[in-house]
């Protein structure tokens, strides 16, 4: 598939932070890669656990994460055929990253009901 993502490789200063955000940025790749990592790994599992995101846009995300290597895309030879998403090793090394998102969230959450 033909890389057609508008920013993917823009980063004029070769920004580590940028290269990042090129990555997994944007409203819906955290929620995907947790979600799959948290076992929550087919395609109707994810429109569930998250019903904001549009089908189109869950298909182009998981090919973005795919192609990126982030997550594996398993295909079962079963009939109906079975699809199931993991998370890479390499996916894995960001649970960190989203677990200090997380953690700051949570604190920033507790200050705004404060």
């Amino acid at each position: 598939m033909a890389n057609t993502r508008k920013n993917k490789d823009f980063n004029p200063n070769n920004c580590p932070v940028t290269h990042c955000l090129n990555l997994i940025g944007g409203k819906w790749k955290i929620l995907l890669i947790y979600a799959i990592s948290k076992n929550c790994n087919r395609f109707s599992k994810l429109q569930r656990a998250i019903p904001l995101i549009s089908k189109q846009m869950l298909v182009n995300q998981l090919r973005e994460l795919e192609e990126d290597q982030i997550i594996e895309r398993i295909i079962y030879a079963e009939i109906p055929p079975r699809v199931e998403y993991k998370v890479t090793d390499y996916g894995m090394s960001l649970m960190p990253v989203i677990g200090v998102l997380q953690q700051w969230g949570l604190k920033d959450l507790e200050r705004l009901s404060a």
